[in-house]
């Protein structure tokens, strides 16, 4: 048995808080994780190894339109926004974190209508740049100077959503997001083996 991508309960919360710990500079405190979870649970996905450990996770929220106008002038449209995404290094480059980033884009665009999905990294990060960029076909919308408390920049990097589905920026057709959902793993839904579509788990072999 490999690895299950499940979406996150309440009780998933100290684990995500400990490899968040173990795996970037950036963490947080307990009641940001509950925020998270009571405000967006759709967003917060797990990925589970046979013995129930976590090994991996991505946090994330919703932005909803406040009237505040966005750099094109007009009203900024909902979005979503990738809050932190991490996997331990014991179970990296098996696709991981391509599965949870795309679980979630999923409910982004496909169920909550965002518009787009945003995320912050540091300029330094050049395997979190080739993932995001290379793999899940983000653009830099931006560079944010001192975004970080060590004061390193960060890419202000976008994915756009069409119809529930991943448009790159510049790219003549939509991604699906349906069917495979990472390029070195193949993911299958818990009961039937078939490729994941819309189950709310599914397995990395």
């Amino acid at each position: 048995m490999g690895i299950s991508i499940r979406m996150a309960t309440v009780h998933d919360l100290p684990a995500m808080q400990q490899t968040n710990l173990w795996c970037l500079p950036e963490n947080y405190q307990m009641k940001y994780y509950f925020y998270h979870m009571l405000t967006w649970p759709q967003l917060l996905w797990v990925a589970e190894d046979p013995k129930c450990k976590i090994v991996g996770y991505v946090l994330a929220k919703l932005e909803e339109t406040d009237g505040g106008c966005g750099k094109s002038g007009g009203p900024d449209p909902i979005h979503g926004h990738i809050t932190s995404l991490a996997v331990l290094r014991t179970h990296r480059r098996r696709g991981i974190a391509t599965a949870l980033m795309r679980q979630s884009q999923r409910e982004m665009g496909g169920v909550m209508s965002a518009e787009y999905v945003s995320l912050h990294v540091r300029k330094s990060n050049k395997a979190a740049f080739h993932l995001y960029n290379e793999t899940l076909k983000y653009s830099i919308n931006d560079v944010e100077k001192g975004y970080y408390a060590d004061g390193e920049d960060a890419y202000d990097m976008r994915l756009t959503f069409r119809g529930g589905k991943e448009v790159p920026k510049g790219a003549d057709g939509a991604l699906k997001m349906e069917g495979k959902l990472c390029d070195s793993a193949v993911i299958t839904s818990q009961k039937s083996g078939d490729l994941l579509c819309s189950t709310a788990a599914s397995h990395i072999s």
